[in-house]
């Protein structure tokens, strides 16, 4: 007896494999797919790192859905973070969450294991905020202008400035006032933010330049005064502290900053699909007010213009630091 065959067995096979296959193809591409991971050059808690962490969830929407991971690489004022996202996979899965060193590093750094201007293309400048002149309760005048016209009758370096680092952009700002206010105060260096503040708390240092975020706490519970913020604006948080500007130096501001970066070399198509999520992230209203609410103001440009930002930050620390022969040294 012949076997019997049924009919419509063999497409039905034929069918299934057809659907096996495809669903074999499918899943692959899922189960491997590359997270997108944010490196952050320094440790969690501070404020690039809490930016980050406030964008993760709602990235992770953004294109498609997949996770996003924090990675913080810490270590040589940014420059292991950056070498390492410098060497990355040029695919759009790897990106730096910059700081405001990422344009000062070349001014100040003359061997940087990474060029700048030529192994990035930028994706988006997410956010920037101003430094906070914060004091400690001990130190005289109740805002900055008043305790600068104290400073200048006491003796040369009475008072002194902690910061997180030589060449940092709170080691830079405060010496372009002391040049443009004639006093002389003394620089202080630290290894971050947090130990700067606990020196100004405990009275090893006077004062220091931070962010509003880093400072926040010690300004609430009375263990730092703020003497002036280095924005065009006043703070709402702050309205009745002064900025720099109306402390008598015009045009003066110093702002801290974030950016995305990745490897050059990375597809423009990739760039402009990183740059609409992030902006989207952005805009999101939770997103948006925890990020205000942390003292951060968004900007959530473009590529172009984070390059030309960068760039314009360069030029100003490098001919400041030139022309003033500011040293360098720890």
């Amino acid at each position: 007896m012949k076997p019997r065959i049924l009919k419509g067995f063999t497409t039905g096979l034929c069918a299934l494999a057809l659907l096996g296959a495809g669903a074999a193809a499918y899943a692959p591409a899922h189960a491997d797919e590359r997270p997108l991971v944010l490196v952050v050059p320094y440790p969690p808690g501070g404020s690039t790192d809490i930016l980050a962490r406030i964008m993760q969830p709602r990235l992770s929407k953004e294109p498609d859905g997949r996770a996003v991971v924090v990675e913080n690489k810490v270590g040589a004022a940014s420059q292991i973070a950056t070498a390492y996202v410098a060497r990355a996979e040029p695919d759009g899965n790897t990106l730096l969450v910059s700081f405001d060193n990422h344009a000062i590093n070349p001014a100040v750094k003359p061997k940087l294991p990474y060029d700048t201007f030529k192994d990035f293309v930028a994706i988006s400048q997410t956010v920037r905020f101003p430094l906070v002149v914060g004091a400690n309760p001990s130190v005289p005048g109740k805002t900055l202008a008043e305790f600068l016209d104290m400073a200048r009758k006491q003796p040369a370096n009475t008072f002194n400035y902690a910061s997180t680092g030589v060449g940092s952009l709170n080691h830079l700002a405060p010496e372009e006032l002391k040049r443009r206010a004639k006093v002389e105060l003394l620089h202080v260096p630290y290894g971050g933010a947090g130990p700067a503040v606990q020196a100004v708390v405990g009275g090893q240092a006077n004062m220091t330049w931070l962010s509003y975020a880093a400072l926040r706490g010690q300004i609430q519970a009375g263990k730092i005064k703020p003497l002036a913020v280095a924005g065009d604006k006043r703070l709402s948080d702050l309205p009745e502290v002064p900025t720099v500007i109306e402390s008598g130096f015009p045009g003066f501001v110093a702002y801290s900053w974030s950016g995305m970066f990745a490897p050059a070399g990375t597809p423009a198509d990739t760039v402009r699909k990183l740059t609409a999520a992030f902006q989207a992230v952005l805009a999101d209203p939770e997103v948006s007010r925890k990020l205000n609410e942390a003292g951060f103001e968004i900007v959530a440009s473009d590529g172009p213009a984070l390059e030309q930002y960068v760039r314009s930050e360069y030029e100003r620390w490098d001919s400041f630091i030139k022309a003033n022969n500011i040293s360098l040294e720890n």
